[in-house]
């Protein structure tokens, strides 16, 4: 596997100037039992947001009770961390981080009843302190759920809030400079599928997010299958793999003649030149 960095001139298709903003996600961390019919949506599951040192502002989430029972919702403010693999993860995140945004927020209300089909809203304000350095932040709310009727105290001792969902906010201060490289590209199988797999590491105090191609090309030379790479976050000052699925039925990427590929990703993280790396692909019969 050799994998190149070259200087080449931006691709306008691949690199767009764009401020930084705040990203985020959901993960559903565990569930309910069935018999309990807790059916919560809640929206946004992203928020960006880019601010400035000393500024206040305050956002709306909105949660839908969908069920058939009443629901109540608990809502906490948390530190969170990504994998390598790019999963959220909560439990092993480091409190008050170099990059945490918790200690600016405040939800309200922290815990209420969603009566069946009502919806209801959770608001955070983030105030940002003064003096603080250029950089992608982050936090998120935690949302817990538990059935809405009985005594929450009694529900609290029994460790019923076992349902969770998580908003994940990025917050970006000022711009901070940009550095990054690509590390590895390999390719990895899992039964019928097949993913061209980019290790790229983040070096800087800004967060991004991802865009860019993979192509693949046969022995001819000639190009067989181009793939956009999945819109991911790379956190400030961490290492991450991007999966690019080149070959999946679930989205109709249908397999590859046997042979040999060459596989080429131009990929756009805000560097004045996109990261560039090549492989290979054998596609055995």
């Amino acid at each position: 596997m050799d994998i190149q960095h070259r200087q080449l001139h931006a691709n306008r298709t691949l690199h767009a100037q764009r401020a930084l903003t705040a990203a985020c996600a959901a993960l559903l961390l565990s569930a309910l039992p069935a018999a309990a019919q807790i059916s919560v949506e809640v929206s946004p599951l992203r928020v960006e947001l880019a601010a400035a040192a000393g500024s206040m502002t305050t956002q709306a989430i909105t949660l839908i009770n969908a069920g058939k029972e009443a629901v109540r919702v608990r809502a906490t403010v948390t530190d969170w961390d990504l994998s390598k693999d790019g999963a959220p993860q909560f439990e092993g995140a480091v409190n008050g981080g170099p990059f945490s945004a918790t200690g600016w927020v405040r939800v309200a209300p922290p815990e209420q009843v969603i009566e069946p089909g009502k919806e209801a809203t959770v608001r955070f304000s983030l105030a940002v302190p003064a003096g603080v350095e250029p950089a992608g932040y982050r936090t998120g709310v935690l949302f817990e759920f538990a059935p809405g009727t009985g005594d929450p105290i009694a529900h609290a001792r029994e460790v019923m809030f076992k349902s969770r969902i998580a908003t994940l906010i990025y917050v970006d201060i000022g711009q901070a400079p940009m550095a990054a490289e690509l590390t590895d590209l390999r390719s990895r199988t899992v039964g019928p599928r097949t993913q061209i797999v980019a290790t790229v590491k983040n070096t800087s105090r800004r967060h991004v997010r991802t865009k860019g191609s993979v192509v693949l090309y046969d022995q001819a030379g000639r190009s067989v299958r181009e793939v956009a790479i999945p819109d991911v976050p790379l956190l400030p000052e961490s290492e991450r793999e991007v999966a690019i699925a080149v070959i999946d039925p679930e989205t109709q990427s249908a397999a590859l003649p046997p042979g040999d590929y060459r596989v080429e990703l131009k990929m756009d993280v805000g560097l004045p030149a996109l990261l560039v790396g090549e492989s290979t692909l054998k596609v055995q019969k």
